[in-house]
């Protein structure tokens, strides 16, 4: 029976979790699932320019687990782009270090820690706002987590 995997580490939710070539419907496309960890993992050896070893530091994995996820998220950007196929960012077992807080009247755009209680936007005030690691189905697991680091 096969380890059960650990939670993999990501900085913060992704700003945008869909991509297509444009001028054709999403519907008409094949989709490529990218994981949270393949996205942090091309975010921080591609992106970032970490090695391998500072990566899967960041991450809290081994080098070799951090060498595996960045060839399959490689491969699927590849994919995406040579093929256009419609991307999408979800998935994985993850936890957020930060999040991402964005106003939806103003479109302002705030991190934030998981303890925080952010009610208004800091640029318009207003109260309609989006949690963006919500939308990936984390928050109250992820500040459980970084207090207990």
């Amino acid at each position: 029976m096969a380890r059960p995997q650990s939670n993999r580490i990501i900085h913060e939710p992704p700003l945008f979790s869909e991509f297509k070539p444009v001028e054709i419907r999403g519907q008409d496309l094949e989709q490529v699932l990218l994981t949270l960890d393949e996205f942090e993992s091309f975010r921080l050896a591609d992106q970032l320019g970490l090695s391998h070893a500072e990566a899967a530091e960041e991450m809290e994995i081994s080098r070799s687990t951090f060498s595996r996820l960045i060839e399959k998220a490689r491969k699927k950007i590849a994919d995406f782009i040579i093929q256009g196929r419609l991307l999408t960012i979800e998935g994985g077992n993850i936890h957020f270090r930060s999040n991402i807080i964005r106003c939806r009247n103003c479109g302002h755009m705030f991190k934030s820690g998981f303890a925080d209680s952010i009610t208004k936007c800091p640029s318009c005030h207003s109260n309609n706002l989006l949690n963006m690691a919500s939308g990936f189905g984390h928050g109250r697991c992820c500040n459980i987590i970084n207090r207990n680091r």
